[in-house]
């Protein structure tokens, strides 16, 4: 499973593909630097090798260009969508020194953010896909607390109650597991980040 502590950031992920498929049709990235921890999750529409042909350009993008703001982002990973089948796309980017991050998402990916107070974030995304057409983009900025935790995923992932299971582990290590065994295998393409900010 891919994990990464470095900077001010822990993160583990999961990925299934639908009935074991060799294709995933979800694509994701991060990384971090001493400002910034940035991560994207894209979700090619349907399955297989067009839909991670969609989501793994979105991806190539963001890591090729992820000095970027996440608007110049988002419109980047728009213009590769081009003629391609489309995807649902969450970019954000953590600014650690001003304790803020920034989201925009378009498409049916979920993410929160949870306070240790236990206050929840939950953007809102704009309906649709990115395709290569003109498209709005609703990009927010939010402030966090230190020992924030985010989780992000793909539709094929339903959470009941994601507050309560953000509230119940005292590590990373045990919502993680939680959430491994809601995973259904057959249902779709499934990609979920889970982190910690310090």
């Amino acid at each position: 499973m891919p994990y990464l502590q470095q900077n001010d950031v822990e993160v583990f992920a999961g990925q299934v593909s639908k009935n074991g498929n060799r294709f995933c049709g979800d694509s994701y990235y991060y990384t971090s630097t001493d400002d910034y921890f940035i991560c994207v999750l894209a979700d090619g529409l349907g399955s297989g090798v067009y839909a991670f042909e969609s989501s793994h350009s979105v991806v190539e993008i963001v890591e090729e260009n992820h000095h970027e703001d996440v608007d110049t982002l988002m419109n980047l990973c728009n213009e590769a969508l081009l003629k391609k089948r489309g995807a649902a796309v969450a970019i954000f980017k953590v600014y650690y020194h001003s304790k803020e991050f920034v989201y925009s998402c378009v498409g049916n990916i979920r993410f929160y953010m949870y306070a240790p107070q236990g206050k929840m974030t939950y953007p809102l995304p704009v309906t649709g896909y990115l395709s290569g057409r003109p498209q709005k983009y609703k990009t927010q900025r939010f402030s966090y607390d230190s020992n924030s935790r985010f989780l992000i995923h793909s539709d094929g992932l339903n959470i009941p109650g994601v507050k309560s299971l953000m509230q119940k582990y005292p590590t990373l290590h045990g919502t993680l597991k939680e959430i491994e065994s809601k995973v259904d295998q057959t249902a779709d393409d499934t990609t979920y980040i889970i982190g910690s900010l310090l």
